[in-house]
């Protein structure tokens, strides 16, 4: 992995960093002052994009070195950034051909077969569709979901839950095909974790587990990952599973090994931590990052919630990502996060798959968790013990119930707090 160049000095862009950016209009002001505040999105958006805008940004726009894209917006608000096209996938492909449990795949050329949200399946179609100048399919066939030579993407339903047969009979035969393009017959899958667990469990539903070619290595990048889902994915695939945590506008930050341990990717970027509150051992994660030469952001807050391992605010000692800031729930108790309460859930009912948090309005005093299982089917007396564990880390009152199926959000993503009513 790359040495990570120095950005920052004690919580302020180095000299050489604020040579390179004092130009851009957003950063004037503070360059002149010598300080920089923490960057929101608000004053991002704010005047966008001639509050980025500068000759030689101009200039990559005209020549199509830089797009304008909108982040991926999973349970908040878009947010529109410019950025060089495939921004992430290079981050991620450099990623790949260096992570130590993984390289290998890069280096043998295997294909990566995506198995994610609808959502970017759709975009890749959209993508080729304006390449031949012609509207994309409501289907896409399987060249139209290429995004290049090395991936494909397999998903065509908003909610996996809701996958029929012919659907999974139709990714597993895509994901053989793919297999057996490469001449050991290896293959690497990239997903998003939900995704790839509805799929197993249908697989073996239906009788079409011996069918699944076993990848030759996982990541799994898209969203957070619960920790039953995890260990759900360990479990059935012999090869390492990696999470990779990063963003559409920043690229990716930080790796796991195959333990599940994190470690910083951090070239031309740096890292702050502040506490949500003060006090909080929850941390929101600011970076500064030259890493997109067309809107390098300094001292961005990211949105991302992290905890360390002695719950200070030192981004060496980072052990959890933790969820989003606009989604910690305020208590009694003081902030918790989507990493509390899935460490609760998963302490309590390691069967659980999915599981979704309803608060209650205002005047009432009772939660509602509800959840689902991987094999299906509630267990006795585990809805009580999730219903004292939840009661427990927010000081609400709380009753639990199975479900059967927990719809997925617009996004294709899930969303673990409900504020809205029952």
């Amino acid at each position: 992995m790359p040495s990570p160049r120095t950005v920052l000095t004690q919580g302020q862009p180095t000299p050489e960093v604020v040579d390179r950016i004092r130009d851009i209009p957003i950063y004037r002001t503070s360059a002149g002052r010598g300080h920089f505040p923490v960057l929101d999105k608000p004053e991002i958006a704010r005047g966008f994009p001639d509050n980025w805008m500068t000759p030689r940004l101009a200039a990559a726009l005209e020549s199509g070195e830089a797009e304008y894209v909108l982040s991926t917006g999973t349970n908040h608000a878009r947010m529109q950034i410019i950025r060089p096209p495939y921004f992430l996938l290079n981050s991620y492909y450099r990623l790949w051909s260096e992570h130590p449990d993984i390289a290998f795949t890069w280096e043998q050329g295997c294909r990566r077969v995506s198995l994610t949200t609808v959502l970017a399946t759709e975009h890749v179609a959209r993508v080729n569709a304006k390449k031949r100048g012609t509207r994309p399919d409501p289907v896409p066939a399987l060249d139209e979901r290429r995004l290049d030579a090395r991936t494909v993407y397999l998903n065509l339903r908003l909610d996996p839950a809701l996958w029929e047969r012919h659907e999974v009979e139709r990714m597993i035969g895509e994901i053989r095909d793919e297999q057996r393009a490469h001449p050991q017959g290896l293959y690497h899958l990239d997903c998003s974790a939900h995704h790839l667990a509805h799929l197993v469990l249908k697989a073996k539903q239906w009788g079409l587990w011996d069918d699944f070619p076993p990848p030759a290595s996982i990541i799994h990048a898209y969203e957070y990952t619960p920790a039953t889902v995890r260990r759900f994915l360990v479990r059935h695939f012999a090869c390492p599973v990696i999470d990779l945590f990063g963003s559409t506008e920043l690229g990716y930050l930080y790796y796991s090994d195959r333990t599940g341990r994190y470690h910083p990717y951090l070239d031309d970027m740096g890292v702050e931590l502040i506490p949500v509150h003060p006090g909080s051992a929850i941390h929101s994660l600011i970076v500064t990052s030259v890493r997109n030469p067309y809107m390098p952001l300094i001292r961005y807050r990211s949105g991302d919630c992290v905890r360390t391992a002695d719950g200070t605010p030192d981004p060496d000692r980072i052990v959890r990502f933790c969820g989003r800031e606009k989604e910690l729930l305020t208590t009694a108790h003081g902030p918790v996060s989507q990493g509390d309460l899935d460490d609760r859930v998963g302490e309590v009912a390691p069967e659980v798959f999915l599981h979704q948090l309803h608060v209650p309005d205002e005047g009432e005093r009772e939660a509602l968790l509800v959840y689902t299982t991987f094999d299906g089917t509630p267990q006795p007396g585990r809805s009580a013990q999730l219903a004292a564990a939840v009661a427990d880390l927010t000081g609400l009152s709380c009753r639990a119930e199975h479900r059967t199926h927990i719809p997925v959000g617009k996004s294709g993503k899930y969303a673990w707090l409900a504020r809205d009513g029952r």
